[in-house]
């Protein structure tokens, strides 16, 4: 190539672009998700709200671009040439970074990657120039690595985890303890002042201490500095009687002006911190280009130009910030990765997404053995007015319905985005690219501690996941360092071969994880998943659970032919497809147990039997698919070791006990579909026969290992089967003998029930 720098540049360009809807994407959790979560705003106020916060934001985050310019590596130290093989190096890894963690939906940060992608690829361009040279060796890393003002950033970014999540636990907590859970009669009488204390506090660090970090901070200096407690009195007495106007007119809470208003000064905050991940690189890449320009288009030239300060560009900032905007309003994945903070600091039981491990069952039982030798301490008289305070009254919603309702009240989402907020324009004030993920997060789920939301029957999952989130953000610096210098040392060796080789790489990975995405979002329930009934009466439980036994009785049908078929034709691929499909069947079986509390609760006093029916036919379902479980199971562990296939007569013999229940699930699949329940009796007169022909295939092994098995493997496996098989039909038969007693000593009272009506 003529110009290998200007198609770097513009690739470079074209990579920012892509960086900004793939980080934004992540990050949207950090501005939307307490609006969302309390659900008082409809989805169209808080997108528009957001959206100006993000165009204001846009415009105050030129002072942060220092860093990506001079804030990890020592511009005077590297040639033009190694600059932009760095910084093509970012921008290819933190875009593929990102939209990773996007695809997994889970929420990281956007400055951690950008951060440790330019560290990965100026320590490894460093290491490279220090091996050719001989006057040089690895101690002298450190005049290539701006090594104080890294360790600042490392160390500010770390440190805002424990800040994050203290500070928002302290606040929520004085919070709760003031206005309870029970507070609209409070917020009647205190709401105005608290509404006023929040909005002062989100204006003067957000509005005032935010314009400290742009270039039309000199022209306000002189009106702020010394002024800040006539600002601060006289923000709170503006704001104070703002929401006593609203209230008065609107004859609704102030604290819906809070929320309003914290969503844009987040969102502002936001944007004027995280710009610079995206567009800090390309702007830094654009002033190297330039002096290279006007250096002579020399490759050996130092770049110590880019220590010197260099003006604002608004258009480039405007258009960085229409691209987010755009981004907030079409992109799917962020709403995939606002799911994730929305499940973890839900007040109500919800479906977990994590499921717990080690670490997480630690710390809830040092926390619970803390609080108990806290408890032991406080005067229980303070411990019981401190509980009224905390006392949530008990509203009865199962899993899925507190998917729809608020994940919180409109005080706790006052408080994330206040604590957030103020916490992000402080560090952005300082110039220091504070973690807006890990703040908004860690405030997030500090007023979720503090609001007890994480009880005893989901702290050790919200616990789990936490640790997963926190895990995948040191896993984003590591993978980030290496990743980046990884790429860096590839494009050295050849440039032009390396980097149109990467990009079209980069280019493959985003279409494959954004058509991955695609199906996994748009994919609709299965038509044979198993749904939870809602009915209050023993018929209804009858009726709506017939689908649920139908559906699972042809899963198994399927499951137990595929494991023969798998044994015969020793397809390992079958039965590790089939594994999956059982433990998918499994999993469904155990969310609809999960649920019996709630039906239990929601039952009528006189239909109380429905309960007992209810259990009873779960319990057998879940027997049934333990028997499927482990015949899937076995079968493949026995194919995965190489073993011995079995024999042609245990073959067929295995294929004759299939063919048999195959007909006996078909039939039953059929009563349940057309609510035939009187055609169960049929089915079970054949209880018997199905017995009678496992346990002759039984009898026949046994005579075969005392004569002429030769195989221990092969007797263990198809003995196995058998008494699975046993166990199968066992569950399969209680169950029908269940439904057939419960729906034949109803069916009366319910047809003189449909005849009065």
């Amino acid at each position: 190539m003529d110009n290998i720098y200007l198609f770097m540049l513009i690739a470079i360009t074209v990579l920012a672009v892509f960086d900004i809807i793939v980080g934004v994407s992540n990050d949207a959790i950090n501005f939307l998700n307490s609006a969302i979560g309390s659900k008082v705003l409809s989805m169209r106020t808080i997108m528009i709200v957001a959206s100006l916060g993000i165009f204001i934001g846009a415009v105050f985050s030129s002072g942060m671009m220092e860093v990506a310019r001079k804030g990890i590596f020592v511009p005077a130290q590297f040639e033009f040439g190694e600059i932009m093989l760095i910084f093509m190096a970012v921008m290819i890894t933190d875009i593929l970074l990102l939209d990773f963690f996007n695809t997994l939906g889970l929420p990281t940060s956007t400055t951690v990657s950008i951060v440790f992608n330019l560290l990965g690829a100026a320590v490894v361009m460093a290491l490279i120039k220090i091996s050719t040279n001989d006057a040089q060796t690895f101690a002298d890393l450190t005049t290539y690595i701006n090594k104080d003002k890294a360790l600042t950033i490392i160390g500010g970014i770390l440190l805002s985890v424990f800040i994050a999540f203290t500070v928002g636990a302290i606040v929520q907590w004085v919070s709760r303890l003031i206005f309870t859970f029970n507070y609209e009669n409070k917020i009647k009488n205190f709401g105005i002042i608290f509404s006023g204390a929040a909005l002062t506090a989100i204006t003067y660090f957000i509005f005032l201490k935010g314009l400290k970090g742009t270039p039309y901070y000199k022209e306000l200096k002189g009106i702020l500095e010394g002024n800040e407690i006539f600002i601060i009195i006289g923000g709170f007495g503006f704001w104070t009687l703002v929401s006593f106007i609203f209230e008065k007119l609107a004859k609704k809470t102030s604290l819906l002006i809070v929320i309003a208003i914290g969503t844009f000064g987040l969102a502002l905050a936001f944007s004027g911190n995280d710009l610079v991940n995206f567009i800090g690189v390309p702007m830094a890449a654009y002033h190297s280009y330039e002096a290279w320009i006007a250096g002579g288009m020399d490759s050996s030239m130092s770049m110590a130009v880019l220590e010197k300060k260099v003006p604002a560009e608004p258009l480039l900032l405007f258009i960085a910030g229409t691209i987010m905007v755009l981004t907030l309003w079409f992109s799917k994945k962020a709403k995939t990765v606002a799911e994730t903070e929305l499940s973890l600091s839900r007040q109500g039981a919800t479906h977990e997404k994590f499921q717990p491990n080690a670490l997480s069952r630690a710390v809830v039982k040092g926390s619970s053995t803390l609080s108990k030798y806290l408890g032991a301490i406080v005067p229980q008289s303070l411990q019981k007015k401190i509980g009224d305070s905390f006392y949530k009254p008990e509203v009865l919603l199962n899993k899925d319905q507190s998917i729809d309702a608020p994940a919180f009240d409109m005080i706790r989402a006052s408080v994330n985005l206040m604590v957030a907020g103020v916490l992000i324009a402080i560090a952005t004030s300082m110039k220091l690219p504070l973690s807006t993920t890990y703040v908004t997060f860690m405030v997030a789920m500090g007023t979720s501690l503090a609001d007890r939301a994480w009880g005893a029957e989901s702290a050790v999952y919200r616990v789990a996941g936490v640790l997963n989130v926190i895990g995948g953000w040191f896993g984003t610096a590591i993978g980030a360092f290496i990743a980046a210098g990884t790429v860096v040392f590839l494009i050295n060796m050849n440039k032009e071969v390396m980097i149109p080789i990467l990009l079209l790489i980069t280019a493959y990975l985003l279409y494959r994880n954004y058509r991955s995405h695609k199906t996994k979002s748009s994919k609709t329930a299965d038509e044979d998943s198993l749904t939870e009934t809602g009915s209050r009466s023993v018929q209804g439980v009858i009726h709506e659970s017939a689908s649920n036994i139908s559906n699972v009785v042809k899963r198994g049908n399927t499951i137990y032919t595929n494991a023969v078929k798998g044994l015969a034709k020793q397809d390992l691929s079958l039965l590790k497809k089939n594994k999956k499909q059982v433990a998918k069947l499994s999993s469904e079986v155990d969310s609809l147990r999960d649920n019996i509390f709630y039906f239990i609760k929601n039952l009528d006093e006189t239909s109380l039997r429905a309960s007992n029916f209810y259990i009873n036919i779960l319990g057998y379902l879940q027997d049934m698919t333990q028997s499927l479980e482990y015949i899937s199971k076995v079968s493949h562990k026995h194919i995965n070791n190489n073993h011995k296939s079995l024999k042609f007569s245990q073959i067929k013999e295995l294929k004759e006990i299939d063919d048999a229940l195959e007909a006996l699930f078909n039939d039953t699949k059929d009563a349940f579909d057309s609510r035939s329940f009187e055609q169960i009796g049929d089915i079970l007169s054949r209880k018997k026969e199905m017995f009678d022909l496992v346990t002759s295939k039984i009898v026949k092994q046994v005579a075969r290992t005392r004569t002429e098995e030769s195989s221990p493997k092969n007797t263990t496996l198809y003995f196995s089967l058998l008494l699975e098989t046993k166990d199968l039909l066992t569950a399969t038969m209680n169950l029908l003998e269940e439904y057939y007693s419960s729906f034949d000593s109803d069916v009366e009272p319910a047809t003189i029930t449909e005849v009065d009506e």
